[in-house]
């Protein structure tokens, strides 16, 4: 199957009964494989997805999941709520929301979803009229560092920090208005 073919199999949809385990579940598996994560990161994600679906509101927040025969295989939210004081944004006004939660089953990386994905939460913000996007990822994540960079975010500021559970040399990405639109090319991403 082609990357094209593989992102027009894909399914872009809302929330569902079990997406939350699922995004959990992607993530801890993924991060504990590949970087060595263990509960400390899974509980944060689990809290995290919890508590924003919780107060999920259509008008400032959306939530995009992959599904591929019936099954989750991807996520990726944007947060609208003002960013909270210990987030380490100096911008908490409106107008400013949050990506997060952004992953792609390892099988289908490089196949197209993650540009999907990334293009469906990229349209929500410009029609939400938000004026900048930030994102939170460490250094390491090549292949999602350059599909950020393909939809206009720019590195802004890096770290090291502690607070995935494990030492990482932490990045903070943002975007705004001016940014040009990525173009449609599956495959390119990881």
């Amino acid at each position: 199957m082609t990357s094209r073919q593989a992102a027009a199999a894909l399914r872009i949809g809302g929330y569902e009964p079990g997406a939350l385990g699922r995004v959990v579940e992607l993530h801890g598996l993924y991060y504990a494989a590949h970087w060595g994560f263990g509960p400390y990161f899974e509980c944060k994600v689990a809290a995290g997805v919890a508590e924003f679906l919780g107060r999920f509101d259509p008008a400032r927040d959306g939530f995009w999941l992959a599904r591929r025969e019936g099954r989750i295989v991807g996520s990726i939210t944007i947060d609208g709520a003002p960013p909270a004081a210990d987030a380490g944004q100096d911008d908490p006004a409106p107008g400013t929301a949050r990506l997060r939660w952004f992953i792609v089953e390892p099988g289908l990386q490089g196949q197209g979803a993650g540009g999907v994905l990334m293009t469906e939460a990229m349209d929500f913000c410009r029609r939400a009229g938000f004026r900048r996007v930030y994102l939170t990822t460490f250094a390491g994540l090549d292949a999602a560092r350059r599909l950020y960079e393909r939809h206009g975010f720019v590195l802004t500021h890096e770290a090291e920090d502690t607070t995935w559970g494990t030492p990482v040399l932490e990045q903070c990405f943002e975007w705004t208005p001016a940014a040009p639109r990525a173009s449609a090319s599956p495959g390119q991403e990881g």
